[in-house]
């Protein structure tokens, strides 16, 4: 399956973006683009369309010149004049860049990708700034089997703040009080599966969820996939340095192609 990524973004809430596109933002030796482009590589889906915007010519570039040895071990020798990669990152993967406009919301971007879907009944997106564990083949299998036009990674939000119920005319006493993270709401977690009907459902100018997935809704063609397990989004500065010290430590669970859920650096 091709995988859309939507790589427009202008990262304004993370102050070391240095204006380069949010996924463009470091984790580690790579970006968190990079990061998800290897989530899914390992999966198989290895064919990927990058909706680009802001600095564009910053994701081009990069790939351009693009250096195997940042991240895989390697032997250097004859003086420097010969080098042996013991792993290689991209070398199979194919990867479409389409300029889909500075301003474009994600709806926008998502249409002026759909040339380069021709023949695909099925496809991958992402908003390409948040990471999981997710067993990816799982969610695909349970889209399959529901046989919707959309599905979405639903997840407990990844947050510190408190919800707080209070008596309405009783001098605003507090009924109740507990964290985000422990109820029973949920988020979308930007993993998507579409089928390419999901076209007929995107009218000029829409973003992506608040005219589309409500369509869909009243149709009964979305569906939701909820998971427990790792997720995480890189929204601010202090997202960005939680993604870092997971990274760093070596306990970074979206590796999954490590081979082990918990990290295995």
């Amino acid at each position: 399956m091709k995988v859309v990524l939507f790589c427009g973004g202008l990262g304004l809430r993370i102050r070391d973006a240095d204006d380069v596109p949010k996924p463009m933002v470091q984790i580690g030796y790579r970006p968190i683009l990079w990061h998800v482009m290897k989530y899914y590589a390992h999966y198989g889906h290895k064919d990927f369309i990058l909706c680009l915007g802001h600095r564009a010519e910053a994701v081009k570039n990069y790939f351009l010149t693009y250096s195997e040895y940042t991240s895989n071990d390697f032997v250097l020798s004859g003086g420097g004049k010969r080098l042996e990669l013991f792993n290689s990152d991209i070398q199979d993967w194919r990867i479409t860049f389409a300029d889909t406009g500075v301003n474009s919301n994600i709806g926008q971007r998502l249409k002026a990708a759909e040339k380069y879907l021709e023949g695909e009944d099925e496809f991958l997106a992402n908003y390409s700034d948040g990471l999981t564990d997710l067993p990816l083949p799982q969610q695909i299998e349970h889209f399959r089997g529901q046989g919707k036009i959309a599905s979405f990674l639903c997840v407990r939000p990844n947050l510190s703040y408190h919800l707080v119920s209070l008596h309405k005319g009783n001098g605003n006493l507090v009924s109740g009080i507990h964290a985000i993270s422990d109820g029973t709401m949920r988020i979308n977690g930007g993993f998507f599966v579409f089928k390419k009907k999901i076209f007929d459902y995107i009218h000029e100018g829409e973003e992506l969820v608040n005219g589309p997935f409500h369509r869909l809704m009243e149709e009964k063609q979305l569906i939701g996939y909820p998971y427990d397990g790792f997720w995480a989004s890189m929204d601010t500065f202090k997202d960005k340095q939680h993604l870092e010290n997971l990274w760093g430590s070596g306990t970074a669970p979206w590796e999954v192609w490590k081979g082990c859920k918990n990290g295995c650096r």
